[in-house]
């Protein structure tokens, strides 16, 4: 997330970040990404079924989801990974 300084964008601080999402964001956030999280993991649950070989790309992807909470920011700046095709 980004703040204006002097007509200049500049990103916020962690500190910044956490005082404004505890004074302006939806208390609620962090369900929210994980339910969306929980979602994306169910929509891919097929790839991970006995009589399905799982490519890297696939089971990266899946990873990259359960790490979702782990990431800086977590709820409020998420960088969701890309889904292979």
């Amino acid at each position: 997330m980004q703040k204006l300084v002097n007509g200049t964008l500049l990103d916020m601080t962690n500190d910044e970040l956490n005082e404004f999402s505890s004074s302006v964001l939806d208390p609620d956030a962090e369900m929210l990404i994980r339910s969306k999280r929980d979602r994306l993991l169910s929509d891919t649950d097929w790839m991970a079924m006995s009589d399905n070989t799982m490519t890297p790309a696939w089971a990266s992807y899946r990873q990259a989801l359960r790490d979702v909470t782990a990431q800086e920011g977590f709820p409020f700046s998420v960088d969701w990974p890309t889904k292979p095709e």
